[in-house]
């Protein structure tokens, strides 16, 4: 199998080797917690990076990039001539289809979902119900706008296109893709989705691939849909698609970054200097800027970092893309071996702090009691071994052991067994792979910190503070529905 991605040095692409040693300093030197990254001009890589302990075959959750697949898939459809943009979406679904079906439901359009313009109040399911699809057509609260009138962000829209796709080839969205041209461009054969509670697949947020994968899925839009020399989607579809189609600015609460606020296409974001993007919760993102010639691919957990997706675009543009020219420049060799150095070198960042302080000598080995808390932890042990430690909790759930390193991760695995596996709403049956370390932010104040790195990508911080015998814990979480326990704050006193 070929793969479209070729390689060059950056220096042949416009970039001098520096400027992506820049872009990995300045977002190391601010902690942010990027996963990987790939940078290509035309059809060729010059730099990427993996922060270890991600890697070039690192099959990564998407989130929303999702989204953009599904638009592919919808456009490839209506090249085929087997539904029109236009078309009522309630044909399609006559089992969906009774006396309950709202009026304004029954005039939304295919074009209307993919512009995120449907006439639903926002996104129609819960993570408890049973059948997604159903709620699209029968939502908890009645429609009350017109579909086509407002931008208003629904998941449900992509999921049910991405279930019209699969009920009209036979296929998910995904495999029919790689049917259709992912197969041709490299993408990987193992790249797959989660599924939704009913058993399709969620194109809504669900696609698992690897970074060089989404930039060659980049690449179909990069060029008006054909890649070499093939044209895979109509160029008037990928013209609509990477167009302004809505104005999405309330949604972005009025604000315009690099990401947000300048509009939206089919599933696709447009962004600053003329660009469009694929994004995804998390920091999950595919930028592409066609004056350019230029795609970045990169995936991140950034949930919880205020700055979002315009914090590595934000750096990206001040020490690459603004300097970039459209010839090849001098080959540096020395730049260039000092880069290689540095992107061997890397690892995620931890949070900043000390690995030791005294207080741990006080408080290693004994046990907490704590008051009753929301998180339902009745008590803690403390237990370090050198640099590595171990905090074992009683919860009413049953006692937990979560290991942990002092200023570097530990990696494991969360001790909860029952988050999602394969499919929304089922238990996965083993706990998440994850990053656990721990530092001292001040002579009393203990941080643990835990990075999903699973399927599901999430985050957790636990600050423990100690003054004399008693203790204080504030526990807090960004992740999609999972480590809802883990969130709240106690009190407590050694025990004994």
């Amino acid at each position: 199998m070929r793969d479209i991605l070729g390689y060059c040095r950056p220096e042949d692409a416009g970039v001098h080797p520096s400027w992506v040693e820049d872009y990995v300093n300045e977002v190391n030197r601010r902690r942010k917690v990027q996963h990987s990254f790939v940078m290509v001009r035309g059809t060729r890589v010059f730099a990427e990076g993996y922060w270890k302990p991600f890697h070039r075959d690192w099959l990564h959750r998407m989130y929303s990039v999702s989204k953009s697949f599904v638009s592919a898939a919808i456009g490839m459809l209506a090249d085929e001539g087997q539904i029109s943009l236009d078309d009522r979406i309630i044909t399609y679904f006559p089992d969906q289809d009774d006396e309950t079906v709202h009026p304004l439901t029954r005039e939304m359009t295919i074009r209307d979902m993919l512009m995120m313009a449907t006439c639903n109040r926002g996104q129609s399911y819960n993570v408890g119900d049973a059948n997604w699809l159903s709620t699209f057509f029968h939502p908890h609260h009645a429609p009350d706008h017109p579909a086509g009138t407002e931008f208003r962000y629904d998941t449900a829209a992509t999921y049910t296109l991405d279930v019209l796709v699969e009920r009209l080839t036979g296929k998910t969205f995904l495999e029919y893709l790689k049917d259709k041209a992912l197969r041709e461009l490299g993408f990987s054969e193992n790249a797959w989705c989660v599924e939704a509670p009913e058993g399709y697949a969620w194109g809504g947020s669900g696609v698992e691939c690897t970074t060089r994968d989404l930039a060659r899925f980049a690449l179909l839009f990069a060029h008006g849909g054909r890649v070499g020399g093939k044209q895979y989607i109509s160029e008037d579809y990928v013209a609509a698609a990477t167009a302004k189609q809505i104005d999405n600015l309330r949604d972005s609460g009025g604000k315009v970054d690099s990401c947000a606020g300048h509009g939206y296409g089919y599933q696709i974001w447009r962004t600053r200097d003329n660009g469009f993007a694929f994004l995804g919760m998390g920091g999950q993102l595919g930028l592409i800027l066609p004056d350019k010639d230029f795609i970045f691919a990169c995936n991140s957990d950034t949930q919880g970092d205020i700055d979002g997706y315009h914090g590595f675009v934000d750096i990206l543009f001040d020490t690459v893309i603004n300097r970039m020219t459209s010839d090849r420049i001098p080959h540096d060799d020395a730049a260039y071996a000092r880069l290689g150095v540095v992107l061997d070198a890397l690892e995620i960042n931890v949070p900043a702090g000390a690995v030791y302080m005294p207080r741990q000598e006080e408080i290693d080995g004994v046990s907490y009691t704590l008051s009753e808390n929301r998180m339902g932890m009745t008590g803690f042990t403390f237990d370090f071994h050198g640099s590595a430690g171990v905090l074992t909790y009683q919860t009413t759930r049953g006692e937990r052991r979560f290991p942990f390193c002092m200023g570097r991760y530990a990696d494991t695995h969360f001790p909860e067994t029952h988050y999602f596996g394969h499919r929304i709403r089922e238990p996965k049956g083993d706990g998440y792979r994850c990053l656990n370390c721990a530092v001292w932010e001040n002579e009393n104040t203990l941080l643990v910190r835990t990075y999903v790195i699973d399927d599901y990508f999430g985050n957790m911080a636990a600050r423990f503070v100690f003054d004399g015998d008693s203790v204080s814990l504030s526990m807090t979480k960004t992740a999609e529905w999972f480590l809802d326990e883990y969130t709240g704050d106690a009190e407590g006193k050694r025990s004994g």
